[in-house]
């Protein structure tokens, strides 16, 4: 599909319509709420979240992963260097088309998604390692924005991994430059343990998150209730992952259902309550 100027503008326009409808409340690094007005995506932000040559896949859980308000609270602009770190299809299909129409750069860890990967259509996109072993994700100091979604519980359990790769993601980012975390919220439980596993169902404690920023030198420098959902009760059979998009209706989603299990109750609630965190690498 191409994407003319004139269609971009169209775009924009009618995201913009859908965005003007929406004020999420925010909270401030202290924790306390405001209800000043979000932060507004940009035009070219707008535009490729409207695109139809998104997936149905993705589109259809936009009203849980609010992207032009998750984005726009990240502080994301025309033309920055943006790395999304272990990215699925979902953000590559809006960042890429953004960096691309804007004259930014898109780069991703790990290999290349499948679902971007004409780069006339979506973008040019970089790819580069992210492990134990690798080195820097960018030159230092290049990068003006990092962001990862649901990722967090993934490396925390894993002795060393969340310190090597905060300290990777402070070094390649701008004084000034930014880090946007968004997980599955454990407050206010307790995290899990789940066979040695701290956080093995999925949840996680902001005050995780915020450590680990902090001992790489980032500070806190907002939270939003974005990706709120207080009909999550965190306390699902087979972790988070029993709720939507995943659904799971058996340990790890393999074997006999139990007897009983209701997916609809599951269903109903949702994709999982998530906090949003902002840090910034002190300039």
């Amino acid at each position: 599909m191409i994407r003319t100027p004139r269609r971009l503008a169209t775009l924009a326009v009618m995201a913009a319509a859908l965005m003007a409808c929406t004020t999420p409340m925010m909270e401030t690094a202290g924790g306390s709420e405001t209800t000043q007005a979000a932060p507004q995506p940009d035009a070219a932000l707008a535009a490729a979240i409207a695109d139809p040559a998104r997936s149905e896949a993705n589109k259809v859980r936009d009203p849980y992963r609010n992207p032009a308000a998750t984005l726009a609270f990240f502080g994301l602009k025309p033309g920055m260097t943006v790395i999304e770190v272990q990215p699925g299809s979902y953000y590559a299909e809006i960042l890429s088309p953004h960096a691309k129409a804007t004259g930014g750069k898109y780069i991703g860890t790990g290999n290349q998604i499948a679902a971007v990967a004409d780069h006339g259509v979506w973008g040019p996109q970089t790819y580069v390692p992210i492990s134990r072993e690798s080195g820097p994700l960018a030159p230092a100091g290049s990068v003006d924005l990092i962001v990862t979604f649901r990722n967090f519980h993934n490396w925390y359990w894993q002795p060393g991994l969340t310190d090597k790769y905060f300290a990777d993601f402070a070094a390649a980012l701008k004084p000034g430059g930014v880090l946007g975390v968004v997980d599955h919220r454990a407050d206010p439980r307790p995290e899990a343990n789940v066979n040695g596993r701290l956080g093995g169902d999925g949840y996680v404690a902001k005050a995780s998150v915020i450590a680990a920023a902090q001992k790489a030198g980032l500070v806190l420098d907002g939270e939003s209730e974005i990706n709120a959902n207080p009909k999550d009760t965190k306390d699902h059979p087979f972790g988070v992952w029993t709720l939507p998009p995943n659904s799971w209706t058996s340990p790890r989603n393999q074997g006999e259902t139990p007897a009983g299990f209701d997916a609809a109750k599951y269903k109903a609630i949702g994709e999982s309550d998530r906090f949003t965190l902002r840090f910034r690498k002190p300039a």
